[in-house]
């Protein structure tokens, strides 16, 4: 007979606090996330990029709500993909599980192609896939040990990232108020130019600026790993977001002002360092980019966290091989998840560039927060009738426009971004459509429960 201390854990150790929670989202989203995107979402927004971040705040806001909402009725590991299979249909749950996905890969593959390309700008003698090999199997290494070993590394590359960032700021209103770009500190003009503003450009940029806050979602897939998921995610997830949206519009708006030429970046990928190096120096210029390095690894590691995690939900409800729910016996963290989102990244990192992945992540994203907003109408406003009062305003009218908002982005992105996600959804379909010989056999895709 096996002793009871020898038995496989079948569930995940819950270690995290609000604290913790709270650290793990801004890590996840990066308090410099906006830095490698500086010169994408300024050239696409005209020179509205102060602009581009707010309204994707908005967004991301009303759906960090949608998701503490849920939080509170389905505390699980699977997240979106648990809410929309429990409150829409187990159909549209694996769906929005299989879009979330595709925003899981993208995230920690980004960081990595960004961390490469960063390295190789430095040591121009070695090749990117060093780099690429070196920086996957790091951050696969990390997750394999457990949150308890990743928090602490979050702690100190969260505290790195603000570090720079703070510098920045400072060396930043300096500059300004010393002539240096606008030459001005207070300006409308990262908000509203009425001589370049354009509603679909704003829009447009709006779509890849939203990825900058990607991150506070994966908040819930730590559900079982919290101490109090009920309380906790929801407010973690709210508390990530606004305080990721003030900084990353303070970056936006100081950035644009000490370049407000949109269009004489010498490197659109990193035009950011060029901004920096203008602002502060090549002293500077060389600490942001050590804040690059770690804002890519930091994100990559809760990226691929929180990806192990929905794929541990959804192999737990057999919607994907049952071995990605197992749970190492001594680090409780989902192995095969890890290993598998290594293993992909890596592979994908030699398939993939940095400008065509940024445009493909947002498809998932969208996707899996317009049906958790409507997973929040399901449950509370239709199923349990709560429509009086607060609860309209709270269970119909924020949830429903953090819906159209999402739309809104969603119909505004790249063809490129929309092909990659059509394929993936076709295949998601084709996936499932043979699981269950053709939607026959139900048996395979998890029913509601109560």
């Amino acid at each position: 007979m096996i002793a009871a201390t020898e038995r496989k854990p079948t569930e995940l150790k819950r270690i995290l606090d609000l604290r913790m929670l709270v650290l793990f989202g801004l890590t996840f989203v990066g308090p410099t996330a906006p830095f490698p995107m500086f010169g994408i979402v300024s050239s696409m927004s005209r020179g509205h990029m102060a602009l581009a971040y707010l309204l994707a705040m908005v967004c991301m806001s009303l759906t960090a709500y949608s998701y503490g909402k849920m939080a509170t009725v389905f505390p699980a590991a699977g997240s979106a993909y648990t809410y929309a299979q429990q409150t829409l249909h187990p159909l549209a749950g694996f769906l929005t599980g299989w879009v979330m996905l595709l925003d899981y890969v993208l995230i920690p593959l980004m960081s990595v192609i960004y961390l490469s390309l960063t390295a190789q700008r430095f040591f121009s003698g070695v090749p990117q896939a060093f780099w690429l090999i070196l920086f996957s199997a790091a951050i696969t290494v990390m997750n394999l040990f457990g949150l308890k070993v990743a928090n602490r590394a979050n702690f100190a590359m969260t505290a790195i990232m603000l570090g720079v960032l703070m510098w920045f700021v400072v060396m930043a209103v300096r500059a300004l108020d010393g002539g240096v770009g606008a030459g001005v500190l207070l300006s409308t003009r990262p908000f509203y130019d009425p001589a370049n503003f354009s509603f679909g450009h704003v829009m447009s940029a709006t779509s890849v600026a939203a990825y900058s806050y990607l991150g506070f979602d994966g908040i819930s897939t730590l559900a079982e790993d919290a101490h109090d998921p009920k309380h906790d995610i929801g407010r973690a997830t709210i508390l990530v977001c606004l305080c990721c949206g003030v900084l990353f519009i303070l970056q936006a708006y100081l950035g644009q002002l000490a370049w407000p030429d949109f269009n004489s970046y010498p490197n659109t990928e990193t035009a950011f360092l060029d901004v920096s190096r203008r602002v502060g120096g090549a002293q500077l210029m060389l600490f942001v980019s050590i804040a690059l390095v770690v804002a890519g690894v930091a994100s990559a590691v809760t990226g691929q966290a929180s990806a192990s995690r929905l794929l541990y939900g959804m192999g737990r409800d057999r919607l994907l091989p049952d071995f990605f729910a197992y749970i190492h016996p001594k680090y409780y963290t989902p192995t095969y998840g890890v290993l598998c989102m290594g293993a992909v990244t890596l592979a994908c990192g030699f398939l993939l560039s940095f400008q065509l992945a940024a445009e493909a992540i947002n498809f998932g994203a969208l996707l899996g927060f317009m049906c958790v907003n409507l997973s929040v109408i399901s449950r509370f406003y239709v199923r349990d009738r709560q429509r009086r009062g607060r609860h309209l305003f709270g269970n119909l009218i924020l949830p429903g426009i953090g819906f159209a908002v999402c739309l809104l982005i969603f119909v505004n992105l790249s063809r490129t971004a929309t092909t990659i996600g059509c394929v993936w959804v076709a295949t998601g379909l084709i996936y499932i459509a043979l699981r269950t010989r053709g939607f026959r056999d139900s048996s395979p895709i998890p029913s509601f429960s109560d």
